[in-house]
Parts: C-alpha cells; structure tokens; sequence
C-alpha cells in the first residue's frame, strides 16, 4: 500500500496509479480515477456541487484507509460536518479516528497574523510552509482546499498567484497528495477561474455548472482537462443523492439553455 511519503509507481506498461475518486461515473470518464499525485481544479459557480464532490472524494479515500484533510476557507468546520452528516455516505467515525480531518483557514491567518487584505511574498510563502507543514502531519494522500479563489483574493497579482500554485502543486504530489482546488469561475468566456492563471496550472479541471431544459435546471460536469489519461469531454448530468453523487449522460434533445 502506498503512503504519502511514496505515492503509488506507474505499473509496469507505464500507466500512472490511479486515485478513485469513489464517484462511479467520473471514476468511468477518467479510465480509472484522477492518475496520483494531480491537482485538479473544481471550477463552477454557486450551487453546482463543487463542495459536496471534494467532500465525497475525501470520504471514499478514508474509507479506504487513506488519510484526507480538508482545507476550509469560507465555512466553519463545525457546519461543514453538520451539513455532510445529511449524507448517508459519511461516517462521523472517519472524523474521529483521523482519516477525514478539517482544517479552518481563517484560525491559520489568525495564528500566522496574516489579517490584512493583501499578502506580501514572506507571507505568501509562510501560508504555503503552513499548508505543505499540516498536510505532511496529517499523512495526507487527498487535499481538499475550498476555495483556492479566496486565497487567491488575498494574494492578488497574477505573478505571485502562479507561483503560490506551481510550488503548492510540487509540495503536495512530493507528499504523495492527490488534490482538488475549488474555484469560482471567472466572467470572461473559456475561463475557469477568477484570474485566469488557476487552470493554466493545474492538471486538470473539472468544470461543474447549471444548464436550463424544459423548465428545469440540471447540474452538468464535464471534465475539461485531465493530464495522465485519457477522457471523455462530453456533459454528464449530476444528481447529489443521499448516498453521494450520481451522473448521467447529458442527453441533447429538447430544449436547452446554458
């Protein structure tokens, strides 16, 4: 079994271990799950899931013995997991024995003195020292950070936004990590992130957003990048269930809307 000190080696044909997500359609897509050791980018607007996804991610990993954590910037803890235990999928046992740990972003600015709008580069640099430190600590193999967009609104200047990313992205697949970014999307058309560097970063992105058809409004995920595998680029539809979340083929007929 692999840990996070030594992620799992390409098999023998070559082909990268494979981090399941426990999402059955988008295990499907991927051709096995997210390849180890990628941070993929959940990019949507509000209401399309991207927080529910990471958080079923991270439940099917400890379920399986891995240690996950997430990083939390815009909700308490406290009413993450009150709002998880709605789901039949989650075990309060994995939170109790260390297997799903959360972690409040705003108690590290605190205990940092990082309180001011906009960070310096020695600040940019504790906070990733910071991240990188708690996520070796915990054993880490799955990260969660919810959002990247707000830690991005207080580093600001594009240039240090993709130098905070390309160094957390090598800390974390050092530590064996495989590893979701949430992200608003920006208002400029082909754009999955509020700056625009985000996806340019990463290894893939996850593009989650709402579509109207006959009077309803469907959620659609589509998996617009992935590195490492190959992948299906259509529209699937998505159901969040009480046992987690399904998906579906995003069937084209009738009317729709964007």
């Amino acid at each position: 079994m692999a840990t996070a000190a030594n992620p799992e080696p390409a098999d023998a044909s070559g082909i990268r271990a494979r981090c399941l997500t426990g999402i059955e359609g988008l295990d499907n897509i991927l051709g096995g799950g997210i390849p180890r050791g990628n941070m993929v980018l959940i990019a949507g607007s509000v209401g399309t899931g991207k927080t529910t996804l990471c958080l079923e991610f991270l439940v099917r990993g400890a379920e399986k013995g891995e240690r996950t954590v997430f990083f939390s910037v815009t909700e308490a803890s406290a009413k993450l997991i009150e709002n998880l235990s709605t789901f039949e999928f989650f075990r309060q046992d994995l939170v109790k024995a260390g297997g799903l740990i959360f972690i409040d972003v705003p108690g590290i600015y605190d205990q940092l003195g990082l309180n001011h709008e906009e960070l310096t580069l020695e600040e940019i640099d504790l906070l990733l020292k910071t991240f990188l430190d708690l996520a070796r600590e915990a054993g880490a193999q799955r990260v969660v950070l919810d959002s990247l967009t707000s830690v991005c609104y207080r580093i600001r200047r594009d240039e240090r936004i993709r130098d905070f990313m390309l160094k957390l992205s090598q800390g974390l697949a050092a530590l064996g990590c495989t590893t979701l970014l949430v992200s608003e999307i920006g208002q400029s058309a082909g754009r999955y992130s509020l700056h625009g560097v985000e996806e340019a970063i990463v290894d893939g992105v996850l593009l989650l957003g709402n579509a109207r058809r006959q009077g309803d409004i469907l959620r659609i995920l589509q998996v617009v990048k992935m590195r490492g595998t190959s992948h299906s680029r259509a529209q699937y539809v998505i159901e969040l269930t009480p046992i987690g979340l399904l998906m579906a083929p995003h069937l084209k007929g009738g009317r729709q809307e964007t």
